[in-house]
C-alpha cells in the first residue's frame, strides 16, 4: 500500500463496517507541520464564520438592504459560511489530531460539503456577473432585475450545484482523503473512466463555463463604460457610482480566483497526467488556500458599500454608532446610456440621488 492509499480503497469492506473504519492514517509529514496548519485554519474558521455571520446578521436586520442584487450577496454569504463550517472548522480539527480520525462518513459529508458550497459560490459570482451585465450593456430588453428573478436565479444555482455535488455520492466519481490526509475532496486520482467522464464535464461546466461568463461579462461592461466615460464628460456622479459598484464585484471574483485556481489547475494536472507524482505538501497547499475564500467576500462588501458599512458598525457598536452623511446612499447599477446619464444629472442638480442598494 503507497503513502496515499486509504484503508477503503484497498479493501473492499461491507458498507456497515466501513464506517467505524479510521478514514486514514497520518503521512509522512512533521507533526509541526500538522499543528501551523491546525492553526492557520483555526484563524481561517474565525474569520469565516464572523465574517459572514455579521453579513447576514446586517441584512436581515436591515430589511431595507434586501434588493434584488443584495440577495445574491446574502447567498453569497450563506455558501461561504458553510464552507467556513463544514471544510475549514473540520480541517482545524483533524490538522490538530494529526488525521483525518473522525471516519469515513465524515470524511465523504466534509468532501460533499465544500464542493457544493465552493460551487454555490463561483455560480452565485457568475449570476452577478450576469445580472451586471444586462442593467448595465442591455438595459432595453426588458430583463429588469426583480427579487423574484433574482429569486429564481439563485434557486436554480442552488440546484444545479446540488447535482455535481451529489452526483459522487451515487458512483459517479466519489470523495476521498487529499495531500496530507486530513481533508477530503472529490477522488481526483482515482483511476476509472467513470471518474475522468465526472471530472471533465466538472471542468467544463463548474469551471471553465462560469469563469468565461464572468469574464465577458465584465470585459463588456468595462468596455462600455469606458466608451461611454469618454463621451459624455459631464457625467461623473452616475459613472463613479457604477465604477465603485463593478470595483467591488471585480474584487471578490479576483478574491475568489486567486484562492480557487491553483485548486483547479492542480486537479486538471493531476487529471491528464495521472502518473505525475506531487508531494503531498505541494498537492495540500492549493487545498487549503482555497479554503480561505469566504474570509474576502465580507471585508470587500464592508469596504465598498457605505449603507451596509453603516449598518454593520451599529451591529457592532450595539446601536451607539451613528452614521455620518445621507445613510441611503450605496451601490447599484445604472443602465450606461446617454439618455439615462444625462437625466440623471439634471434631477441630481438640487439634491441627493437615492440609490438602491445593492
Amino acid at each position: 500500500m503507497d503513502s496515499n492509499s486509504t484503508p477503503w480503497i484497498s479493501s473492499s469492506p461491507p458498507l456497515s463496517m466501513q464506517a467505524e473504519l479510521p478514514t486514514t492514517l497520518p503521512t509522512i509529514f512533521p507533526r509541526v507541520g500538522y499543528s501551523i496548519l491546525s492553526f492557520l485554519m483555526f484563524i481561517n474558521t474565525v474569520l469565516s464564520v464572523f465574517n459572514n455571520g455579521l453579513v447576514i446578521t446586517v441584512m436581515l436586520r436591515n430589511p431595507s438592504l434586501l434588493q434584488p442584487m443584495s440577495v445574491m450577496i446574502l447567498s453569497l454569504a450563506v455558501s461561504d459560511l458553510m464552507i467556513g463550517l463544514c471544510g475549514s472548522l473540520v480541517v482545524t480539527i483533524t490538522n490538530y489530531h494529526g488525521s483525518f480520525f473522525i471516519g469515513h462518513t465524515a470524511c465523504i459529508f466534509q468532501g460533499f460539503s465544500v464542493n457544493y458550497f465552493g460551487l454555490v459560490s463561483l455560480c452565485t459570482l457568475t449570476l452577478l456577473a450576469y445580472e451586471r451585465y444586462n442593467v448595465v450593456y442591455k438595459p432595453n430588453l426588458g430583463l429588469k432585475l426583480s427579487m423574484r428573478r433574482s429569486v429564481i436565479g439563485l434557486f436554480f444555482v442552488w440546484i444545479f450545484c446540488l447535482f455535481w455535488a451529489v452526483a459522487p455520492l451515487f458512483g459517479w466519481s466519489s470523495y476521498g482523503p487529499e495531500g496530507v490526509q486530513t481533508s477530503c475532496s472529490l477522488a481526483w486520482e482515482e483511476r476509472s473512466w467513470s471518474n475522468y467522464s465526472y471530472l471533465i464535464l466538472y471542468t467544463l461546466l463548474c469551471f471553465i463555463l462560469p469563469v468565461a461568463i464572468i469574464v465577458y461579462c465584465y470585459y463588456k461592461v468595462l468596455t462600455y463604460m469606458i466608451k461611454v466615460s469618454v463621451e459624455l464628460q459631464g457625467g461623473r456622479p452616475s459613472q463613479k457610482e457604477n465604477e465603485h459598484a463593478i470595483n467591488m464585484v471585480l474584487a471578490m471574483i479576483t478574491a475568489f480566483f486567486v484562492c480557487w485556481l491553483p485548486y483547479t489547475v492542480l486537479s486538471v494536472v493531476v487529471v491528464v497526467d495521472p502518473k505525475l507524482y506531487i508531494p503531498p505538501l505541494i498537492a495540500t497547499m492549493p487545498m487549503y488556500f482555497a479554503k480561505t475564500s469566504p474570509v474576502y467576500n465580507p471585508i470587500i462588501y464592508f469596504l465598498s458599500n457605505k449603507q451596509f458599512r453603516d449598518c454593520t458598525l451599529e451591529v457592532l457598536s450595539c446601536g451607539r454608532f451613528i452614521p455620518h452623511g445621507p445613510t441611503n446612499v450605496s451601490i447599484h447599477m445604472r443602465p450606461l446610456n446617454k439618455g439615462t446619464w444625462l437625466s440623471s444629472l439634471s434631477r441630481n442638480v438640487n439634491t441627493h440621488s437615492k440609490v438602491l442598494p445593492m
